[in-house]
């Protein structure tokens, strides 16, 4: 068995469930790359992974995220012939997606579908949809992401398994090519497998929000959004519409402008 997972931190809690219950041993695979953000026209020709890496590049260098460059160039693309290969050397080798109500992995699903085709029967998929968990304290609440989840929970989950269908095999990539040829640089998903596409600047005026006429560091923007806003993205992407208001000259800004606690900004002082 092999799971797909399209998250780090779902692939650590998703190893502690197969410690849990063996049925689930297989490897894990994670992809590094959030589809839910960035360029995708022509994602499955050299020209556009170039252009992709190239924007990744951009968003995170130089601050917090300029770490993670070294995942995005081992290119999701490189994992996935090695997935491929995984499953043409063994007839009998299955594959578990997992994906949690979020654009993040839904917009995985969707990349990686037209991959999967040739093993249709053999491609089973785990979308928590909106159901119920028990969380560490025993309260019902309803997941985003799969790492919220705890490790003993998805022995519950396990049971939502299903074979991704013929039919899903057909309609879903005609979806995911029609966003691809839309190019807009942000995905918002809609509920179930629905996603509609924004420019880049779709979280500008909610970010906005949380600047003050005071001082603030960058990195308690950026949480304020994240714990706030309904509709949220990556630390490493609100970091860099933060540098681009800065860049723009929109906010005072004092401090070396790299990571996220590495400089504060404020309304420019006429405004305050």
């Amino acid at each position: 068995m092999i799971h797909i997972v399209f998250n780090e931190a779902d692939a650590k809690v998703l190893s502690q469930a197969i410690e849990l219950d063996e049925s689930l041993q297989g490897k894990i695979i994670h992809f590094n790359d959030d589809y839910s953000v960035g360029p995708i026209e022509n994602i499955y020709t050299e020209e556009g992974i170039d252009i992709r890496n190239k924007w990744w590049q951009t968003i995170l260098s130089s601050g917090d995220f300029e770490n993670k460059l070294t995942a995005h160039q081992q290119n999701d693309n490189t994992i996935v012939q090695e997935l491929v290969q995984l499953m043409n050397e063994d007839e009998n080798q299955t594959l578990w997606v997992w994906a949690a109500q979020n654009t993040h992995d839904v917009s995985g699903y969707y990349w990686i579908l037209p991959y999967l085709k040739e093993f249709q029967g053999r491609v089973q998929i785990l979308y928590l949809n909106n159901l119920p968990f028990i969380n560490e304290k025993g309260n019902i609440f309803y997941p985003i992401t799969l790492n919220e989840i705890p490790a003993k929970e998805f022995l519950k989950a396990k049971k939502l398994a299903r074979d991704i269908t013929l039919s899903e095999f057909e309609v879903d990539p005609d979806e995911w090519t029609k966003l691809c040829t839309e190019n807009k640089g942000i995905r918002i998903l809609e509920g179930g497998k629905k996603i509609a596409q924004y420019d880049y600047d779709y979280f500008d005026s909610e970010l906005k929000k949380y600047i003050m006429p005071d001082w603030q560091k960058g990195n308690k923007i950026i949480h304020n959004f994240l714990s706030k806003a309904k509709q949220t993205t990556s630390e490493a992407y609100l970091l860099w519409r933060l540098k681009e208001f800065i860049a723009n000259n929109l906010y005072d800004v004092q401090g070396k402008i790299g990571n996220m606690k590495d400089f504060e900004i404020k309304y420019h002082s006429k405004e305050a």
